[in-house]
């Protein structure tokens, strides 16, 4: 996911460069377990301090069920916008001096466009919170950790933890 832009660069303000691609994501980061590669198209315009990337991509990665932990496919989108700021003038080939809190932003002294940074901190962000293998999972069991979408785990259902039992005589009163 590496675009050079030089001549974006050496364009007025305004310019507008758009790509598309397919891109397989495995390696791209541990936490990530990709089912499809990144369908994507993005559009890339000059800006006074480097270039403005403008993306929209889908992909289907594979997570844990937040009950049960059971692995489950879920689609996931993304949309992202951010300003990628020159180090080097292009007409120069100065050093600019610039900055930014984030160095993934910054297109490197070649006039590269590096985007996996960008692409992978974005699909962490779109990782649901709460994936669910299905609707009605039942989940784990707190005690020994049955998965109970499989059946009951053949132990009573009251807590184990005695420090409990004085509350739990008051229930039962």
């Amino acid at each position: 996911m590496d675009y050079n832009i030089a001549q974006l660069l050496k364009q007025q303000i305004g310019a507008v460069r758009d790509y598309s691609f397919s891109q397989d994501l495995r390696g791209l980061d541990p936490a990530l377990d990709p089912v499809e590669p990144l369908v994507a198209r993005f559009r890339v315009v000059r800006t006074k301090r480097g270039v403005l990337v403008t993306m929209t991509g889908t992909t289907s990665l594979r997570v844990p069920c937040s009950r049960c932990l059971e692995p489950v496919t879920v689609p996931v989108s993304l949309s992202i916008e951010e300003e990628f700021l020159q180090t080097i003038d292009i007409v120069t080939g100065l050093p600019l001096g610039t900055s930014a809190d984030d160095p993934a932003l910054l297109i490197d002294g070649h006039h590269e466009l590096h985007l996996a940074e960008v692409v992978r901190e974005y699909l962490l962000l779109a990782i649901p919170m709460h994936p669910l293998c299905r609707e009605d999972c039942k989940g784990l069991c707190p005690q020994c950790g049955h998965n109970l979408n499989e059946g009951p785990c053949g132990h009573s259902g009251q807590p184990g933890d005695e420090r409990w039992a004085v509350l739990r005589s008051l229930l039962d009163t």
